[in-house]
């Protein structure tokens, strides 16, 4: 697939830098690292070829040579073609977002017939850009540092996530991710990083064949392993599409599989495998895809909120190993549900690992989880919280955890220096214990939408009222952006919701 990438330096830059200087710092000193994480690591957007890999065939960085000259060294060591961008008025506005747009527009029209696009900014001007790519039925990749519009991230094909970009990319992980040497030492722990993944599933499953007089079958390893490595998500098999595309990464002498005997995994050496029986049907799988089909129907109607891709292709692969090995033949599991009679179920991808969710319950949709009978006396204000999660992409949290995240974060900055990555690991551990709800994500977006904002903390003002009502303010700019009105109701909603007691008054409450 080939690809041109166009780099908002400035836009990117300054988003970073809000977040945190050391992070903005590797993104501009290090391009060649995150270059080779996009080539060889990121996923393709939809309705890419099967088999297509991607080749980054024109590399533009759009930069601002009176603030960040200093940074043109690393990208010109990168293969990057560098077009200065200087500003052009007292403010500092500069022409970058013209000169990428006839950029785009030129090479659309190329002769070598690009097939992705992929734009580094949070421009919203950007939007009938990637509208305009996907009337030509080109794919669009954006990276979106800080709160895109919702217009922007419905025009790309695929929206890198930041904090994603921020890990793999940069290489800020999480200290307790564990090596290799580690995961051979002792239980796996926690992971995210693909290939730490691959490599501690590879120690479980030839560890099970190893203490085993027997084939294994598949369905047991593969419950074992999802159970075990949190962070390995059965949807996708730490990039390789299925449980199948796993084992066949390691190319190990010792562990082979066969879907023959309901599925196994065996060592050659040791192990007599299962003798594959003749089959009349030619697709011998389809046989259970009503199977299939009943268990996710019934998986959806007894979860009173959506179901996340990830849970669902678990339980698949608890039940149907064989068919879970490849998922059918279709190499991944998006493509083999996709391709099943689940009407009127819908899946949404754009959260990450995706949801499958029945439109026909709407209290179902919400990303989170919370239905209006956990908001007690507040269930008042969910539709209101549902309208402006869905417009924002704020947390859907009820309030008393929206209090609660607010009041750690007070006594966390008291403790310790704020730090992005590690406050926000703590703070999500104090919900935990706490017994309330959120994510390290939601977590994180109401960390980096003070910072966003300009909130310093540290300096005497991370009491948890200031918080919530910055936090308040942010949302009110993003539902503004997004053309929701903002009436008394609104407004009342969000003060009762975020706990902002001065805003409470202040509407009437």
């Amino acid at each position: 697939m080939k690809s041109a990438l166009f780099v908002d330096f400035d836009n990117v830059y300054s988003g970073l830098r809000k977040l945190d200087q050391t992070i903005a710092d590797r993104f501009a000193r290090q391009p060649l690292e995150w270059m080779n994480w996009i080539i060889a690591e990121l996923e393709l957007p939809d309705h890419t070829p099967e088999g297509a890999r991607r080749r980054v065939l024109v590399r533009r960085c759009y930069l601002n040579p009176q603030a960040y000259q200093r940074f043109r060294p690393s990208f010109n060591l990168a293969g990057f073609e560098i077009i200065d961008c200087p500003a052009l008025t007292s403010e500092g506005k500069t022409s970058t977002d013209i000169h990428m747009v006839l950029d785009i527009i030129d090479l659309l029209q190329h002769e070598t017939h690009y097939d992705e696009f992929i734009v580094f900014s949070a421009d919203a001007d950007f939007t009938p850009v990637l509208r305009k790519l996907r009337r030509w039925d080109r794919r669009t990749t954006v990276l979106a540092i800080g709160f895109p519009s919702a217009a922007y991230r419905a025009s790309a094909d695929l929206l890198i996530d930041q904090d994603e970009f921020v890990r793999n990319a940069l290489g800020f992980k999480d200290e307790d991710e564990p090596s290799i040497t580690e995961s051979v030492a002792a239980p796996p722990k926690p992971a995210s990083d693909a290939s730490t993944l691959s490599a501690a599933a590879r120690v479980l499953v030839e560890e099970a064949v190893r203490e085993s007089a027997v084939a294994v079958p598949m369905a047991k390893v593969a419950a074992h392993i999802l159970d075990t490595l949190e962070g390995m998500d059965a949807s996708t098999w730490a990039g390789h599409g299925s449980f199948r595309g796993l084992i066949e990464s390691w190319d190990a002498e010792s562990v082979r599989f066969t879907t023959a005997g309901g599925g196994v995994i065996y060592d050659p050496r040791r192990h007599t495998a299962p003798t594959a029986t003749p089959v009349t049907s030619a697709k011998p799988h389809d046989r259970d895809t009503d199977g299939v089909i009943e268990a996710i129907r019934k998986e959806v109607a007894r979860s009173s909120t959506v179901v996340p891709c990830s849970r669902l292709a678990k339980h698949l692969t608890e039940q149907f190993s064989t068919i879970a090995a490849d998922w059918n033949g279709k190499g991944s599991f998006r493509k083999y549900v996709e391709g099943l009679d689940l009407a009127p179920l819908c899946f949404d991808w754009t959260s990450a690992g995706g949801v499958i969710y029945d439109p026909t319950r709407p209290e179902a949709r919400t990303r989170n989880g919370n239905g209006t009978t956990d908001w007690g006396n507040d269930r008042d204000i969910f539709v209101v919280a549902t309208q402006i999660h869905e417009v924002s992409d704020a947390p859907l949290l009820r309030p008393n955890d929206y209090r609660a995240l607010f009041s750690i974060i007070e006594q966390d900055t008291r403790a310790y220096p704020f730090d992005l990555k590690e406050t926000g690991k703590r703070v999500r551990d104090g919900l935990r214990e706490r017994g309330h709800g959120g994510s390290r994500l939601d977590v994180n977006w109401v960390l980096r939408g003070l910072l966003m904002r300009g909130h310093v903390f540290g300096e005497g003002q991370d009491d948890a009222e200031t918080l919530a009502m910055k936090t308040a303010d942010n949302l009110r700019s993003l539902c503004l952006r997004e053309q929701m009105i903002l009436d008394k109701t609104t407004e009342a909603a969000i003060a009762r919701w975020l706990g902002t007691s001065r805003d409470a008054r202040r509407t009437g409450q």
